[in-house]
């Protein structure tokens, strides 16, 4: 039987407790909607599971301060800037980049990486994407260096509207857990409708087909740009940061799913 509580302001125990026992499974608020959170390669097989989803797309990093990204994620000067820009704006941002090879090493080595990486060895590493689920991703990451993946909660191409009902029977019988805050993610659209609304957040390819990171100014037109490939929350905002630190980069919605 799945466990419901509410979200009341701090970091959930019931979250903590669930995700700190091994190939656990809930589902938590966001800015734009719920996501599957688990920790562990039996619990990233057990996502799979509940989404029916495509095993070829590269997995979801939440990362929950900058020195958690910088730990993990291979990144230029200029992208680092680029996060710490949004950090400071509060702005919910995942960009697709490759692993530093010694956090692959300490942190992907229980075959976990075949779920988490696509075939060029990238995850997408996200900030600033909603404080409840912040608060879980913040508290194992500076207890123990425990990470935390995720995937939005609902059947895979379809979205959930913000509302725990529209996760979906089998996602809601598949967790562990149910953090519920209807309420929270209504408010970062205050303008916007259930219908009308983003349900996912920006993400930004800043990677070639090999894996490759973009430099940081193109030297020429064959050089890969940073792409933007899925329009979401606030990509208003993004887009005039990537013109502030690119003098050229693309807009590809749909390019890489």
């Amino acid at each position: 039987m799945t466990e419901h509580v509410q979200w009341q302001g701090e970091a959930t125990q019931a979250g903590i407790d669930f995700l700190e026992q091994d190939g656990k499974m809930i589902v938590s608020p966001t800015k734009v909607g719920y996501i599957i959170m688990t920790t562990d390669k039996a619990g990233l097989e057990r996502k799979f599971d509940a989404k029916q989803r495509n095993r070829n797309k590269p997995g979801v990093v939440l990362c929950g301060s900058m020195e958690q990204l910088e730990e993990l994620a291979e990144m230029t000067p200029k992208i680092r800037d680029l996060y710490q820009t949004h950090w400071d704006q509060d702005v919910l941002l995942g960009c697709i980049l490759p692993w530093k090879q010694e956090a692959r090493e300490k942190y992907l080595g229980d075959g976990r990486e075949e779920l988490m990486t696509d075939r060029r060895g990238t995850s997408c590493f996200v900030i600033r994407y909603g404080t409840p689920s912040e608060q879980l991703a913040d508290y194992f990451w500076k207890k123990e260096h425990k990470m935390i993946y995720a995937s939005s909660a609902n059947p895979s191409g379809k979205g959930n509207r913000g509302k725990v009902a529209g996760i979906g029977d089998r996602i809601e019988n598949a967790a562990d857990l149910v953090i519920e805050a209807d309420d929270y993610v209504a408010s970062i659209q205050p303008d916007k409708t259930v219908d009308t609304r983003y349900e996912q957040g920006v993400m930004v390819s800043l990677v070639d087909q090999d894996g490759k990171l973009v430099k940081d100014e193109a030297e020429s037109e064959a050089d890969t740009k940073p792409v933007l490939i899925r329009k979401g929350l606030d990509v208003d905002k993004i887009m005039m940061n990537l013109a502030d630190f690119y003098n050229v980069w693309e807009y590809h919605h749909g390019a890489y799913y």
